[in-house]
This record gives structure tokens, sequence and C-alpha cells, in this order.
């Protein structure tokens, strides 16, 4: 699909001349040296096209890497990771340190100026801690609100923010996790966000093979439940849906190629 600003959000004021794009990468791409340069480069094609990128990033599959690493066993409650005290160490040190600094130093490389923050830094990403019916998740957080100074201080400056997804406890000061999904969607609503893109290594939403490029929330939703959506598109456009829903204008599923060539899938609300 072609993008065109005139049917996305205004343009947020508090930025004069920035038409923000949060870019969702997840973990599982961020051991590959190719992946990364690619991402350089869609970056710099998001500058260049006069927008300014803001990146939000996952770690799930180096977390539990490392965990098995110190003999700590993941484990998960309807999809969700239990984050002990322990696990939340080791969730932070990959997410905010390993990972966060891998993805700014390919930046900086670049000549891209980037700067690698958490939710934590400046309490940007404020939490509550997560309840789940089936069980104690632990330090997993859900997001009560964004406090957007920072990022817009970067912004300003034309700094690239890098965001790890490890946020802000609001009522005991406590680091939590959070799904990198959520982050993103939560940061791309506050700044009024043109666009949210979750990379993906495929094109966009496939059907009969063909890359679906423009589709409503609740299409999108009755794919799903027809079957026409599967396998491991399904959480990518569960996200995109949830983002919409929650107030992004426009959620795009892509590749790097795509962000670099404007197309891929996009789900948008009812409105449009």
């Amino acid at each position: 699909m072609e993008y065109k600003d005139e049917t996305m959000a205004e343009q947020n004021d508090e930025l004069p001349g920035k038409y923000i794009v949060v870019l969702k990468v997840g973990g599982n791409e961020l051991d590959d040296a190719t992946f990364l340069a690619g991402l350089a480069n869609a970056v710099r094609s998001i500058l260049d096209s006069g927008h300014f990128p803001v990146i939000v990033h996952g770690g799930g599959k180096a977390i539990a890497d490392l965990q098995q690493k110190l003999g700590l066993t993941p484990q998960f409650i309807e999809g969700l990771r239990v984050t002990d005290d322990a696990s939340l160490d080791i969730a932070e040190m990959v997410l905010s340190g390993l990972m966060n600094k891998r993805i700014v130093r390919n930046l900086v490389n670049a000549e891209i100026r980037a700067v690698g923050i958490s939710g934590v830094d400046d309490g940007t990403i404020y939490v509550e801690k997560m309840w789940h019916p089936l069980g104690d998740l632990g330090r997993v957080g859900e997001i009560q609100d964004v406090d957007d100074h920072l990022l817009k201080t970067l912004i300003e400056a034309n700094i690239v923010p890098v965001v790890s997804p490890i946020s802000f406890g609001a009522l005991d000061a406590l680091s939590y996790n959070v799904n990198a999904d959520h982050a993103a969607t939560a940061i791309a609503a506050k700044l009024g966000a043109i666009r949210l893109i979750f990379i993906s290594n495929v094109p966009g939403v496939l059907v009969a093979g063909r890359v679906v490029r423009a589709i409503t929330a609740n299409q999108a939703a009755q794919w799903i439940d027809e079957g026409i959506i599967t396998g491991g598109m399904i959480p990518k456009v569960r996200s995109a849906i949830e983002a919409v829903r929650g107030g992004v204008a426009q959620a795009v599923i892509t590749n790097l190629a795509g962000v670099m060539e404007g197309s891929g899938s996009g789900i948008i609300g009812e409105g449009h």
C-alpha cells in the first residue's frame, strides 16, 4: 500500500515539523547482523522521507537463553512470561543492556544519532503489577501511562530514541517487564504517531499468497476467527488490531524492505 499523510493522524503540534513513526522490532531478529544493518537503512529511509522514527524492541529469546544458562527455567501463563525477581534482573540486563545497546551501536555506526533508554528512564512508561486469574506473573507490568517528556526532548534534538520495554512501577518504584507490543502501542498513541510499524520477516498479511494492502481492525479479527489468517501471523495481527483500537491511527505489518518502500499491510480503524 502507498502511505498518504492526509489519511493519518494530525501532526503532533508539540513537535513541529515531525511526523512520528514508531517501529516495533522483535527480539529474535536482533541476533542477525544483516537484520541490524537493514534496520539502520530503514531508519535512514524514514528520516530521509521527512518523518522521525522511534524504536521499541523486545528480546524474549535472549532472555530465555540467559535464564537457562543461569539455571532458571522460563515459565509462562497463557503465553505471558512469569517474571520473578531473578528473572526480572535478567530481563533488565538483556533488554535495557545487551539488546538495546546492540541496536544503538548499529545506528550510531550508520551515522544516525541514537540513544537507548528504557521505560524506567525519567519514568517514561508507568505501570502497575499485572494480575492474572490463573497465577502470579511476578514482575510483569500493565501500562497505566506514558510520560513523553524524555522522548520529546530526544526527538526535538533529532536523536532517535531506542526504547527497552522495562518499565517503572508507579506504586512501588520497582522495575517491571512489559510486553514490547504493548509498550510500542502506548508510545505511538501518546506521541500521536502517524503509524506504528510491526517489523516482521514477511512483507505483510498474506491471503492466497498475496499481500493484503489495507484491512480494517474488525475485518482482520474476523479473518483470524475464520482461519484466513493463520500461524505466526495471528499474534502480529492481534497486536496491530489492539494498537488501532488503542488509539494509533494506523498499524502496519511489513518487513524491512517494506519499511523503505512504504509497502505492507495497513490495519486501520472502521472510520477510515
